[in-house]
């Protein structure tokens, strides 16, 4: 069973995310704010963290690059409903930012739990990508009458912050 780190100051964020991922089986560990997310984090051991950018005792971005420097083989989701919410060219340099302090995608808040579980398995595919190739391989051999030449994987730039 996949863990997930939960890292965020809104109370109703966090709980939403906990329920909602419990549900599609994962055990969550959630935290309320940098402090206890990285006490948290030095506790256990998570194939991914959801942490968000702006939180009070971390200035902006510098969430995601503690938590990154921490945990830097964990693919971490920074989520915002701030830094990801002005005009198109801001948006850009914030994802910017945040891929190059560590974050593996990010997500705009609010969303919905079909966003939330998209991004997941996108970050969790990249991670193994032998589970996605397990994944492509079933798809195969449930499909016989479709030619297998033609098949290919989708490749979604890193490079997008998801919405939704």
């Amino acid at each position: 069973m996949r863990r997930i780190l939960v890292v965020d100051d809104d109370l109703h964020t966090r709980l939403a995310m906990r329920v909602w991922l419990k549900q599609c089986g994962f055990r969550v560990a959630i935290a309320d704010g940098g402090p206890n997310g990285l006490a948290t984090l030095d506790d256990a051991t998570f194939d991914l963290m959801i942490v968000d950018i702006f939180m009070p005792n971390m200035r902006g971005f510098e969430s995601i690059r503690i938590f990154h420097a921490r945990a830097p083989t964990v693919p971490l989701i920074a989520s915002s409903g701030y830094a990801f919410s002005g005009p198109e060219t801001d948006n850009v340099a914030c994802l910017k930012m945040a891929l190059s302090l560590g974050a593996t995608m990010c997500l705009h808040k609010p969303f919905r739990p079909a966003t939330l579980l998209s991004v997941i398995d996108e970050c969790l595919s990249e991670a193994e990508p032998h589970r996605r190739y397990a994944a492509t391989l079933a798809a195969v051999t449930t499909a016989p009458s479709e030619q297998q030449g033609g098949m290919a994987s989708s490749d979604i730039s890193k490079e997008r912050i998801a919405t939704g």
